[in-house]
């Protein structure tokens, strides 16, 4: 989890929250109005990526994506491969670790 938790930090998080817009239409003689909501895709952080800030988001990502499965926080592509990868392997190595201990406690 720390390996997933500093990668994420490097590589995986936004460097700002994509802010969502809303444009729309109204036509002049009044009637329906139609909006259109768009979202930013996430960027590359271009600074410092080791920040305090930076590593609770990716602890709460880290975390959320192990236990809960969802972390809805916007990640950019790398952030999404490296989440899909630690979903996959660390309840495999936490299981692996818990039956490690149960065999060194039975001897």
């Amino acid at each position: 989890m720390l390996l997933t938790i500093v990668l994420l930090m490097a590589f995986g998080l936004a460097q700002d929250t994509p802010k969502q817009t809303a444009t729309g239409t109204v036509p002049a003689g009044g009637g329906k109005v139609t909006f259109e909501i768009d979202k930013d895709d996430p960027q590359n952080p271009t600074g410092n990526r080791f920040t305090g800030e930076r590593f609770e988001k990716a602890l709460n990502v880290t975390l959320n994506s192990v236990v809960f499965r969802s972390s809805g926080q916007d990640l950019t592509t790398a952030g999404t491969y490296i989440e899909m990868t630690s979903r996959l392997t660390e309840p495999v190595l936490l299981g692996l670790a818990v039956l490690a201990v149960r065999n060194r406690v039975k001897r």
